[in-house]
């Protein structure tokens, strides 16, 4: 075999190296959620089929998490949070984006390298005074708290913005001159040829919402305000870890951004690819 037949075996054979990696976890997961729990562990050594496939399968584990751990009304919290989020950072980062565009104003562009510079922050260094100010809003505690500070997010303006820079603007210039107004411009015609970006954008929102953990453990002191991420810490009791209940709200933590993912995938590579991004 030459070289160039060569490459694309050993690159098959890296990529399926690689998906062993990464799934072989997620199929111990999913596989040990089914099991009782003083079986997790119970045939990992030697290795056998039973360590993969569990003998006494069980719903136990699913049972208890809605039963006795409230996980409705955490999945409730999660995909409310995630939804409005979504909803909200769209609308007001494409509105950021358009008028950082098409209007000029003093300062832009100094203020567009400090929104480039808010996303190159980790989230660590703005916690606490990110808590201070929420905390002398009052909304501590509270649906607002896990909402409002994600809605405004400088790497889905920036996103907007490369999108927006593509447009022809002698679009925008007709559309003027027949008496549209900004606003009208902004929701006929910028955000309708803008799909595939607005999709990208509120994947992006939604996947950091989901996966959001040391902000709502910070903002939020009740049960009625959990997330998932919060939810998933709470499984190592004084005792043991529960690993089974742990597995099992892993796993359907995971079902929803996959399917939400594959399902729209698409408009995310576009929007990736639209704006240059890597």
């Amino acid at each position: 075999m030459n070289k160039n037949q060569k490459t694309p075996i050993i690159l098959y054979l890296v990529h399926i190296v690689l998906a062993f990696l990464v799934l072989f976890p997620l199929f111990f997961a999913f596989s040990s959620s089914f099991r009782p729990l003083d079986e997790i562990f119970k045939y990992i050594n030697p290795l056998t089929w039973k360590t993969f496939f569990p003998t006494n399968i069980t719903l136990d584990a699913y049972i208890s998490l809605f039963t006795e751990r409230g996980f409705g009304r955490i999945f409730f919290n999660t995909i409310f949070v995630a939804f409005i989020t979504v909803l909200f950072g769209i609308i007001f980062n494409s509105l950021a984006a358009f008028a950082f565009v098409f209007f000029n104003f003093k300062g832009k562009n100094l203020l567009f390298v400090i929104v480039l510079i808010t996303f190159m922050i980790p989230f660590e260094v703005i916690a606490i005074p990110l808590y201070n100010v929420v905390d002398a809003f009052g909304m501590i505690d509270s649906y607002s708290a896990l909402i409002v500070p994600a809605i405004a997010n400088g790497l889905v303006i920036f996103m907007f913005r490369q999108s927006f820079l593509d447009l022809p603007y002698a679009l925008i210039e007709a559309s003027r001159v027949d008496g549209a107004s900004w606003f009208k411009i902004y929701y006929k015609i910028i955000m309708p040829l803008c799909k595939p970006i607005t999709v990208g954008a509120g994947l992006l929102i939604f996947v950091q919402q989901w996966e959001s953990f040391m902000w709502p453990l910070i903002a939020t002191r009740s049960d009625n305000y959990k997330v998932l991420q919060v939810a998933l810490s709470e499984f190592n009791t004084e005792y043991a870890m529960i690993w089974n209940e742990l597995f099992a709200a892993a796993i359907l933590g995971i079902i929803v951004p996959v399917v939400v993912i594959l399902c729209l995938q698409r408009y995310f590579v576009e929007s990736m690819t639209g704006t240059g991004m890597k």
